[in-house]
């Protein structure tokens, strides 16, 4: 393998902006007749289909897409809109097999399975930089640095809910797709000429075969500032608060915290107004709120001040993994120097390769695996001990050895006392 940190981008001449689609804008499919024309050609194209999908985050309720964008050789551009197309399984059975390159593929992959596009396949191209140790991994950073051109980024963030879509946003999506194969391409290249591309073809994999994730159990304890609320009836008013702003969203399709900020959940569950006019006194519940609103978000804090203690939540979640680890020392000395000496051995292995060491190996598994070490101490055991936590082939090889060892440390003798 060679040395990865010889591997970094030359300084060369200034990026050529892409300011266009080579076809054009493509028009945007929204009937199923104009849908049955994209999937014909994209059935009858060849080699990897680049996808990608846009959100409304911080407009719309949940993540769902309001655009999916495609382009294939022998096919060219699709731009696809799913609240014409709502289902776009047959599409998605028509690029069975093939692979689909997606910049931070775990980002999209949620919201193009809920219209019925799941990849057999993929190649992810913002990992694929992290592998092969690129510092800045965002797709106009990958797109300049690896293939030399810019890409105008202005439209990330706006609200791809709203109809008709201008034609800048629309040329900005395609644009999106427009070089992601060729991207592709050259990253395969590199990772195969640093010795990495096995990792990243078990990592692609390993993205394709994880399951949905599974719904988040009480998501009301992610508040932003719940580490403020320490009694229980002022975190069962954060949770009552959050339960029916969530009902209020979805039902008007719109953002939860343009319904009510986090901000205020927190407030009100310190504060405990006990009626509506001193709600409407607290910060973000203004002026601009109307009665009703005041009337709603009491009634919510009223419903958590009569829970009888039983009902009220606990202060923390149930959680079965190890301790933060700034705890251990106290709890488990020899796990605190196992991990200790586990961390370092991480480290070191993953500046040598050139590559983050949550890539390398997660922080989760190093943890659990040394404050549950297996009884048998072998790079073996060790081994099975990291697949079973989730670790890939390539990871375990790489990374079994310097774990063992890393689990035979005792904490250091205390130092003689004077």
């Amino acid at each position: 393998m060679t040395d990865a940190r010889e591997t970094a981008t030359p300084a060369g001449p200034a990026p050529v902006p892409l300011l266009d689609p080579r076809e054009g804008i493509p028009p945007v499919t929204a009937s199923p007749e104009a849908l049955a024309d994209v999937v014909a050609a994209f059935a009858a194209g060849s080699g990897p289909v680049a996808v990608d999908a846009e959100r409304a985050s911080g407009y719309r309720y949940g993540q769902r897409a309001y655009l999916v964008q495609l382009r294939r050789a022998g096919a060219g551009t699709a731009l696809i809109d799913p609240t014409g197309c709502p289902d776009l399984s047959t599409l998605g059975d028509a690029l069975s097999g093939t692979e689909w390159v997606l910049h931070a593929a775990t980002q999209d992959l949620p919201c193009l399975s809920e219209i019925g596009m799941h990849p057999t396949s993929l190649f992810d191209t913002e990992l694929a930089g992290r592998l092969a140790g690129f510092p800045r991994v965002g797709l106009g950073a990958m797109v300049e640095n690896v293939l030399g051109f810019a890409l105008e980024k202005g439209h990330s963030a706006v609200d791809w809910s709203s109809r008709p879509l201008p034609d800048p946003w629309l040329r900005y999506a395609a644009l999106d797709v427009e070089l992601l194969v060729d991207l592709r391409d050259a990253l395969e290249e590199e990772l195969r000429t640093q010795g990495k591309l096995e990792w990243a073809l078990q990592e692609f994999a390993a993205i394709a075969a994880a399951p949905p994730p599974a719904p988040r159990v009480d998501p009301w304890r992610r508040t932003s500032g719940m580490h403020k609320v320490r009694r229980r009836r002022q975190i069962g008013v954060v949770r009552e608060l959050w339960l029916a702003r969530d009902r209020a969203a979805r039902e008007r399709d719109v953002s939860p915290g343009r319904v009510l900020s986090d901000a205020a959940i927190v407030t009100a569950a310190l504060e405990s107004p006990p009626n509506a006019h001193a709600l409407a006194a607290l910060p973000g519940f203004g002026h601009r709120m109307g009665r009703r609103q005041l009337e709603q978000w009491q009634s919510a804090i009223d419903r958590a001040r009569a829970l009888p203690e039983r009902e009220l939540p606990q202060p923390a979640a149930a959680y079965t993994g190890p301790p933060p680890p700034r705890a251990w020392a106290d709890k488990d000395p020899a796990a605190a120097a196992r991990l200790s000496a586990a961390r370092a051995a991480v480290t070191a292995l993953a500046e040598e390769l050139n590559l983050p060491q949550e890539n390398l190996i997660t922080p989760d598994t190093v943890r659990r695996l040394c404050w549950s070490p297996p009884a048998e101490i072998s790079p073996a055991v060790v081994s099975a001990a990291l697949a079973e936590l989730g670790a890939r082939p390539w990871q375990v090889e790489l990374t079994a050895p310097l774990l063992t060892v890393a689990l035979t440390v005792r904490p250091a003798d205390p130092a003689p006392s004077e």
